[in-house]
């Protein structure tokens, strides 16, 4: 070797046992809590009832509208003097024994949609009811801060409305490796190499073209990365348990997507509510447990905040087939290790007074939840995805 090579590296090599404190300090604070933060969004698709899932269990109205339906006390898990939670929830308990789960009661916005695909859509955007956007607030975070597409992953084969940005989308997949050999296949390759700059330059083409780059190149990158981690800890044998073991196999591989969305469908319950809502309700759970337990082995919990809502709730009244119809305000599900308020966030559904149809009024807005995860947890700018400003919760530190 050189002795001027020698000498360079030598000094650089000793340099770095020379580094300012506050340089580490720096690098500490990094490493805890810049760029590590993980967003899991869950909606229990179809409208779960959520009178049904926290149950107040001290109020006659609710047993009055549901002599059927209305679920004792007894058949509760208690979280207070006058909410208890459904007893199939019971892994859900534990999580919020340790105080890792926040709950938050009457969560709608105004002039309620009753469309599952309607008000599914004004979740996704996080528009107004009488708005109608093509984008989703989580395309929008990956267009603005995300900038790749894996910033955000959607376990399924099709991509969701909340994904797609207005420049850039995110990615579908349920197994990174089918997503990578599909964009291996000799068509894909053929059409990749079929560009030109004539192509590029029209419009339509070069978005396509740009597209499809770039999901091949995630696709590559989400597989490469993930063969690194499998987990080993045994998930339910069922749709959502799959979705959570493959998201929990992402964030413990230490990809760099930011944010995962999940769908758990079958929650329509028009009739035969009873027995339907409880077999869910449980997978739910059981799942979900396993998912924080699986994270927690590999210390990424804590860096991961998993946000449960569904499109809207139930009406109060049971219907003549021992079901519910489609309602309005719900609870939302907030799971985290570092919650600034845990357990029941706010006041239980007013059941006195109802809206014109029967229907739980709001009294948080979604998007308040959203600006909240987007400012304190994300640390970007709410009011630039979200397109206005709303009021934040004392939720997160």
């Amino acid at each position: 070797m050189e002795r001027r090579k020698f000498l360079k590296q030598s000094t650089l090599a000793s340099s770095l046992f020379f580094v300012p404190s506050f340089v580490k300090a720096f690098e500490n604070v990094a490493l805890n809590s810049l760029g590590f933060k993980k967003l899991v969004i869950i909606q229990l698709a179809g409208g779960n009832d959520g009178l049904n899932t926290i149950i107040p269990f001290t109020n006659d109205i609710y047993y009055k509208n549901r002599p059927q339906l209305g679920i004792q006390k007894s058949n509760t898990l208690l979280l207070n003097d006058e909410l208890g939670l459904n007893e199939n929830l019971a892994p859900l308990k534990n999580l919020y024994d340790k105080g890792y789960v926040s709950i938050i009661n009457n969560v709608g916005y105004p002039n309620p949609n009753r469309s599952h695909f309607r008000s599914t859509d004004i979740w996704q955007t996080a528009s107004e009811s009488n708005e109608y956007l093509t984008s989703g607030w989580v395309g929008r975070y990956i267009d603005t801060y995300g900038k790749i597409p894996h910033a955000g992953i959607e376990l399924d084969d099709s991509l969701s409305l909340i994904m797609k940005g207005e420049h850039l989308n995110g990615i579908a997949t349920k197994d990174p490796a089918i997503l990578f050999r599909n964009n291996q296949t000799p068509y894909f390759k053929k059409v990749l190499n079929y560009q030109s700059d004539a192509h590029l330059s029209d419009h339509n083409l070069g978005y396509l073209y740009k597209t499809m780059i770039e999901a091949n190149s995630s696709a590559k990158y989400i597989y490469e990365t993930t063969k690194t981690y499998s987990s080993n800890i045994e998930y339910p044998n069922n749709p959502f348990g799959k979705q959570l073991k493959t998201t929990a196999e992402f964030i413990n591989s230490n990809l760099e997507s930011k944010v995962y969305y999940v769908s758990m469908g079958g929650f329509d319950t028009h009739a035969g509510q009873i027995n339907r809502q409880s077999k869910l309700l449980q997978t739910y759970a059981e799942s979900i447990e396993i998912f924080v337990s699986d994270l927690e082995k590999s210390d990424t919990f804590k860096d991961t905040l998993i946000l449960t809502f569904s499109e809207f709730g139930r009406r109060v009244k049971q219907n003549a087939a021992n079901g519910t119809d489609h309602g309005a305000a719900n609870n939302v599900f907030i799971v985290g290790k570092h919650l600034k308020t845990a357990g029941i966030y706010n006041e239980a559904p007013n059941l006195f007074e109802l809206d014109g149809n029967g229907d739980i009024k709001y009294t948080v807005d979604f998007r308040s939840i959203y600006a909240t995860v987007l400012d304190k947890w994300l640390a970007v700018d709410d009011k630039t995805i979200l397109n206005k400003s709303f009021s934040q919760l004392d939720l997160l530190g």
